[in-house]
């Protein structure tokens, strides 16, 4: 099983229109991809802050797939490379973290 996290800090300057519009048009976008067994979409919870905790960023994603093979197939289907082409002018960083 391959655990891919991408954590999303969007622009300062987005209405509260264009971050719904990111997280129901975009994020939601790729729930169908074959390769996904799961998705999970969130925001910073409202937990009490700690020094080890980062709730600067906007929106959070974790997909599960199968392994590296259904990662890669993730990374070139269109509807993923339509989402990052759509939407990459939205953020100013993304991060990334990829776990097996």
């Amino acid at each position: 099983m391959l655990v891919h996290t991408v954590i999303f800090y969007l622009r300062g300057d987005l209405t509260e229109s264009q971050k719904t519009e990111f997280r129901h048009e975009g994020l939601e976008s790729l729930r169908p991809l074959k390769s996904v067994r799961e998705l999970h979409i969130g925001t910073p919870a409202a937990i009490p802050p700690r020094p080890v905790v980062d709730a600067s960023y906007t929106f959070a994603i974790t997909a599960l797939f199968a392994d590296v093979a259904g990662h890669n197939a993730y990374q070139v289907d269109p509807l993923h490379v339509a989402f990052v082409n759509r939407f990459k002018s939205y953020w100013t960083k993304v991060q990334i973290y990829d776990a097996e």
